[in-house]
C-alpha cells in the first residue's frame, strides 16, 4: 500500500533518473563529439521562476555531469525543487547528515565552475545580437559580444556540419560563426524557451534541424551550445506538452 503517492512518485522518478544517468554515462563513452544535456521546453511551465530557472539552465546541467548521479539528484532536489534534507535522505536511502554533506560538496564543486549570470532580458538581447552578427558575418561585433575564453559546443553525434571538438577562444568562435553565414541563410529561426532561458530553433524546409542557446555573464557570452542531434531535437519538441504546472 502506498501511504504517500507524492513521496512514492518522487522516489521512483529520482531512482529512474539515476539509472538513466548511469547508463547515459556509459553511452557517452562512444558519443561522437561534444555531448550536451537534452534541452527541455519550459515555456508552458508557470513555476519556472528566476531561482528555479537558474537551477535548470543548460550550462549548469552540463557542469552537473561532473557529479555522480546520486550527488546530482541530491543537488537538483534541494536547489531546484526545494526538497527538505530529510525527504531527500528517504528518496536516496541515505542519512540526513550524509545528504547535507553531499549537497554541500556539490555546491562547492559547482561554484568553482559557475559564473555570475545575466538576467533573462540581457540574455535575450545578447542572443539576438549574436544571431544578427553571425547572420551578417560581422566578426567585429561577434568578438565584442564574446569573452576571451568563449567556447562553442556542437552536439551532433557525428551529424555532418557539427564540430567534433569544442571551439575555444573569442577569435576562433567569432570566425567560425562568421564563416558559416550560409548556416543561417534561408533558415526559419524561431525563438523558444528551454530550461528557463531563451534559445532559438532553426527550421529548414519545414523541419527542425538545430537548437541553439548560450550562457553569459556581465562580461559577455562565454558559452555557445548547439544541439543538432535529431533525437534531442525531437525530444525537445515533445517536452513542452509534458510540462505540468
Amino acid at each position: 500500500m502506498v501511504v504517500s503517492p507524492v513521496a512514492f512518485l518522487s522516489s521512483t522518478t529520482t531512482r529512474l533518473a539515476i539509472n538513466v544517468a548511469q547508463s547515459a554515462r556509459v553511452r557517452r563513452e562512444t558519443y561522437i563529439g561534444p555531448w550536451l544535456p537534452e534541452p527541455v521546453d519550459t515555456s508552458n511551465d508557470p513555476e519556472v521562476g528566476a531561482e528555479r530557472a537558474e537551477a535548470l539552465e543548460l550550462a549548469l546541467l552540463l557542469v552537473l555531469q561532473k557529479l555522480s548521479p546520486a550527488a546530482r539528484a541530491a543537488y537538483v532536489l534541494r536547489e531546484a525543487f526545494d526538497y527538505a534534507y530529510a525527504d531527500i535522505a528517504d528518496i536516496l536511502r541515505l542519512s540526513v547528515v550524509n545528504v547535507r554533506k553531499i549537497v554541500s560538496r556539490a555546491r562547492r564543486h559547482l561554484a568553482a565552475d559557475q559564473r555570475e549570470t545575466v538576467d533573462a532580458v540581457a540574455h535575450r538581447q545578447l542572443l539576438d545580437a549574436f544571431r544578427a552578427a553571425a547572420r551578417n558575418g560581422d566578426v567585429a561585433s561577434l568578438e565584442s559580444l564574446l569573452t576571451p575564453d568563449a567556447v562553442s559546443l556542437s552536439d551532433g553525434n557525428g551529424i555532418r556540419g557539427a564540430a567534433r571538438v569544442p571551439v575555444l577562444g573569442r577569435a576562433r568562435v567569432a570566425n567560425l560563426a562568421s564563416a558559416t553565414r550560409g548556416f543561417w541563410s534561408g533558415a526559419d529561426v524561431r525563438h523558444v524557451e528551454a530550461n528557463g532561458r531563451d534559445g532559438v530553433l532553426l527550421y529548414r524546409d519545414g523541419l527542425p534541424t538545430t537548437f541553439m542557446t548560450m550562457a553569459a555573464s556581465p562580461a559577455g557570452i562565454h558559452q555557445l551550445m548547439w544541439v543538432l542531434e535529431p533525437g534531442k531535437i525531437a525530444a525537445f519538441l515533445g517536452s513542452g506538452s509534458r510540462v505540468q504546472g
